[in-house]
């Protein structure tokens, strides 16, 4: 019997989602011959669960402070969990940030501070620089999200706008030890973009943030003109200060990839993945994976029928309109539409952490026939992508995924069935 598209596809997604779940991956990279105190702190759409996971299989006392998105809360009881905004930051991401900072001071050699740090982390870990304003900071972030500057160019900014990114954190924390624990939602896993690296030293320049605002003709205020041009990084590389640092990568999105591509071998469909890392213009982006499901269908090749496309990274949207809109039902919209004449393909695009953009939609479900029922709906689909406004049009054609926050972030995930 042939798998039905949409529930295979639905299951790879959930099997992705699983994979990175922080009570299977956080436990087995717990700190061991701890001395004195253990202080749990982190930030990141995952860190709630992170916490959870530790105070689950911890034996020993333990205290901290976590902040994580509204909504993405798990309970613990001896771990704070506070909520705050993402993607631009609010007043109490800056409250958690100083609680941070405050649950890592005063700290001696014999201590250790356990970061648990994920996706998100950049906008809820937030603590301007000295004689900048959280609402600049909020600014600058919004501008960002909208020019289309990919995740690695804004991190540059928001380290060099920070108290806590760029390795601040664990300065502050030294000279105790700090083990960082990261689930990563950036192509590539660097551990210095990881909600920006907030205990990894940066190898970056004032110079080079103040160019990328630059770049996108991006307002600059004279408060934050006057701290990227007063020589004022944050912590190196190799500052002494993060000496005693270890950061770990313990979920990224390749695991996830190959767990959903388990899930289409099961059912008999051949996988393919394309790669953990692409980026790009979202509707770019889906030009490219129609054109490959193009030839599958009527060449053969990469490789036979069926299979399915998969494909993970973190896209990006220039924001032109007012529609409603994220990354995944763009990329999901364009590819309705560049496949308009191409039978037999279905496809699945969503956010691993059930969060497309800032509305509490994972993603989006493309069949055959999604344009003949969005036209026969009345919709538009070119007027409705110009308008960056894909998730009116799926939450239409109740085409759109909604899961609730998964608590884990391992980036974007899309797959392309070809049958």
């Amino acid at each position: 019997m042939k798998p039905c598209p949409r529930d295979l596809l639905t299951a790879m997604f959930e099997a992705a989602v699983a994979a990175a779940d922080p009570l299977l991956c956080v436990p087995q990279h717990l700190p061991t011959g701890a001395k004195g105190r253990l202080i749990v702190v982190g930030a990141g759409k995952a860190s709630a669960r992170m916490a959870q996971a530790v105070e689950a299989h911890w034996s020993g006392p333990l205290e901290g402070v976590v902040v994580t998105r509204y909504g993405h809360a798990a309970p613990c009881e001896h771990i704070r969990i506070i909520e705050a905004a993402h993607p631009v930051p609010d007043a109490a991401g800056e409250a958690a940030t100083l609680a941070i900072l405050d649950a890592v001071s005063g700290l001696t050699e014999d201590d250790t501070v356990l970061a648990l740090i994920s996706g998100g982390g950049s906008a809820l870990l937030t603590a301007p620089a000295p004689g900048i304003t959280l609402e600049e900071k909020r600014a600058i972030n919004t501008a960002l999200l909208k020019s289309g500057a990919h995740i690695g160019e804004m991190n540059i900014v928001r380290k060099h706008l920070s108290r806590v990114k760029g390795g601040g954190l664990a300065a502050a924390a030294y000279p105790a030890r700090v083990l960082s624990l990261m689930i990563s939602d950036v192509p590539g896993d660097d551990p210095g973009t990881i909600a920006s690296g907030p205990t990894v030293g940066t190898g970056t320049t004032p110079g080079d943030a103040l160019a990328l605002l630059e770049r996108y003709g991006i307002h600059i205020p004279d408060s934050v003109r006057a701290h990227l041009t007063g020589n004022t990084p944050p912590p190196a590389a190799d500052d002494p200060r993060l000496s005693r640092t270890e950061n770990r990568v313990i979920a990224a999105p390749q695991l996830s990839l190959e767990a959903a591509a388990q899930v289409a071998r099961e059912a008999g469909v051949t996988p393919l993945i394309l790669g953990d890392a692409i980026e790009g213009e979202s509707r770019e982006v889906a030009r490219v994976m129609a054109g490959i499901a193009a030839q599958v269908r009527r060449h053969r090749q990469p490789l036979p029928s069926p299979c399915v496309l998969i494909s993970g990274g973190e896209t990006t949207v220039t924001v032109l309109g007012k529609g409603r809109g994220g990354r995944n039902v763009e990329f999901a919209l364009a590819l309705a539409i560049a496949l308009e004449e191409t039978r037999g393909i279905h496809a699945i695009a969503c956010d691993t952490d059930g969060v497309d953009g800032a509305e509490e939609i994972a993603g989006a479900i493309v069949a055959p026939d999604t344009l003949p029922r969005a036209i026969a709906a009345g919709m538009n689909p070119r007027a409705m992508l110009d308008t960056n406004d894909g998730h009116s049009f799926f939450e239409n054609l109740n085409d759109h995924i909604v899961t609730g926050p998964t608590l884990t972030n391992v980036n974007d995930f899309r797959a392309v069935m070809i049958a």
